[in-house]
């Protein structure tokens, strides 16, 4: 078995944002392996990713993306439980990404129980009036489904990820979760368009 050495360690610390000893309990595991620990780290971390999801997130970084036309950009709000974390380059990357998404696939809301309860009537009433020739415990299921995949066209953790969208916005996060150990939200973000919502005698 190669030795476990303090460099090692250091660097599968940095990678997966995991404790000083579970990174050494993992290369130990994996006989020194780079890849076979970080395999064991996403298993095994992925498995308990839900039972980190109550705790506190009051660490994180605040990310900005601005398009290439100067017109629009975005800015989000991503929490995780350490300073640590929030300096590691995937936790960054991943705020980035997600900054991008804001401005690139235009979300309502973070999650679906945070979108307006009128906004949700509104297009309900909008997908019932579009089946309104269908009998009516019919109607009630399509619409529901309408707005089903209203709400993964407009919740961010819903959405598909515009770089992969082989994945959700959620998808992305929760990968990122597993690897680091630790719970990671989207608190809010805002988006910025130029001349949008201003009126006509603004200066």
């Amino acid at each position: 078995m190669a030795e476990i050495t303090a460099q090692a360690v250091n660097e599968f610390r940095k990678n997966t944002g995991l404790g000083l000893m579970e990174c050494k309990t993992l290369l130990k595991e994996a006989a020194g392996d780079m890849k076979k620990a970080l395999t064991l780290a996403k298993e095994r971390h992925g498995k308990n990713a839900e039972n980190r999801a109550g705790r506190a997130t009051k660490a994180g970084r605040i990310e900005v993306y601005i398009h290439h036309d100067g017109k629009s950009g975005g800015m989000i709000e991503v929490n995780c439980e350490t300073d640590f974390v929030a300096r590691n380059e995937e936790f960054r990357q991943l705020a980035k990404d997600l900054a991008l998404q804001v401005v690139a696939a235009r979300p309502v809301c973070v999650r679906r129980e945070e979108v307006p309860a009128e906004l949700v009537a509104e297009q309900k009433q909008i997908f019932l009036a579009q089946v309104a020739d269908k009998p009516g415990a019919m109607r009630e299921k399509i619409a529901e489904g309408k707005l089903n995949a209203w709400y993964g066209e407009n919740v961010l953790l819903e959405q598909r990820f515009v770089k992969d969208e082989t994945k959700t916005v959620r998808d992305l996060v929760q990968a990122v979760n597993a690897r680091t150990g630790e719970n990671i939200t989207v608190s809010r973000f805002a988006r910025f368009i130029v001349g949008e919502g201003l009126s006509a005698s603004a200066e």
